[in-house]
């Protein structure tokens, strides 16, 4: 999620907890705790693009890892609060706020590593947009009064809405879901791979991505509750098979990346219509309706032996925009 809305939940889980006296300290300690697992971002390295890419979201976002998080949290922002908070009381509320952050992360799509080290798996729960205004306006008018007036009540609503609203997009994630096997199945498809997930900043416009054989097919969702579904029909494209494209460079510093950049985008590899030579994530794209790749790998077989570069491909133009709004309102 956008650092805000981390930082409105992280404050609204520690807000519920509060009395009169300290709510102001805690919704601080709150809000900073959830801050701090997305510094992860900051893990970076020059000569190898890839490392931020493979660290974002993974031990930082640990349940394991997150009592530790909590009290380096707690060290930072406890001599801001020391007057009206203990120690073991502001690491108390930087563990709940810290745990937030992780979950609320995993709520979105892309993928948390929450049981690092044991395993790497990353859990998408694909429920909500990693930016949803209408979320995080409600919980702003929580946090707010619930500050202001040094009520928790109004954290109780805040999470309340949470709760309300993770479910509405469960909801609407499970009637996609079930048209996806509609629409294969009319086609005589057997889903290998399936992805649904909310389109950004609403939960209106859903994003449906599936695997049959070689091929990825793309559809758009417009899904209002007690209403008959509209379907968008997207693209078809080819897989990239690039273990028998590159096979000539294994062992390679470039095949080695290509293969850590495979495993992070589950397998679903394609080339990007747009770039030569760009490989691409094919889970996401700026419409549902198309395989447009938001980020991927620039592969140069003249340097086989260096790391490949990483790229973002985010060509939001007056069009791409205006067919996202058509979709959305149900042109």
């Amino acid at each position: 999620m956008d650092p805000i809305t981390h930082g409105l939940i992280g404050a609204t889980t520690t807000q519920s907890f509060a009395n009169k006296q300290n709510i102001r300290q805690i919704s601080l300690v709150g809000f900073f705790g959830a801050l701090l697992p997305d510094l992860d971002v900051f893990i970076n390295s020059a000569a190898d693009p890839l490392l931020t890419v493979e660290f974002h979201r993974q031990f930082s976002h640990s349940l394991f890892f997150t009592p530790v998080g909590a009290l380096i949290a707690t060290v930072i922002i406890w001599w801001l609060v020391r007057k009206k908070l203990s120690f073991k009381e502001t690491y108390f509320y930087s563990l709940l706020a810290y745990g937030s952050a992780c979950l609320s992360d995993a709520a979105t799509s892309y993928g948390v590593q929450l049981l690092w080290p044991f395993t790497d798996e990353r859990f998408s729960w694909n429920l909500i947009s990693i930016f949803d205004p209408l979320f995080s306006l409600i919980l702003i008018l929580a946090v707010g009064f619930a500050f202001y007036k040094k009520k928790s009540l109004f954290a109780w609503i805040g999470l309340g809405w949470i709760a309300i609203y993770l479910a509405f997009g469960f909801s609407q994630q499970k009637r996609v879901e079930d048209l996806a096997h509609e629409i294969a199945s009319r086609q005589g498809h057997i889903i290998e791979y399936l992805t649904v997930k909310p389109t950004m900043a609403n939960e209106i416009l859903w994003s449906i991505r599936y695997t049959q054989g070689d091929n990825l097919y793309t559809y758009g969702v417009r899904l209002l509750p007690f209403s008959k579904p509209k379907l968008y029909e997207g693209e078809v494209v080819a897989l990239l098979n690039w273990k028998q494209k590159y096979a000539p460079f294994k062992g390679t510093t470039m095949y080695q990346d290509i293969q850590r950049f495979s495993k992070l985008s589950d397998g679903i590899l394609i080339l990007h219509p747009d770039y030569d030579y760009v490989i691409g994530d094919g889970r996401y794209s700026l419409l549902p309706t198309t395989a447009a790749p938001l980020w991927g790998i620039e592969i140069d077989v003249t340097k086989s032996n260096s790391h490949v570069p990483f790229g973002t491909y985010r060509n939001l133009t007056k069009e791409v925009r205006q067919d996202f709004m058509d979709m959305l309102l149900g042109k």
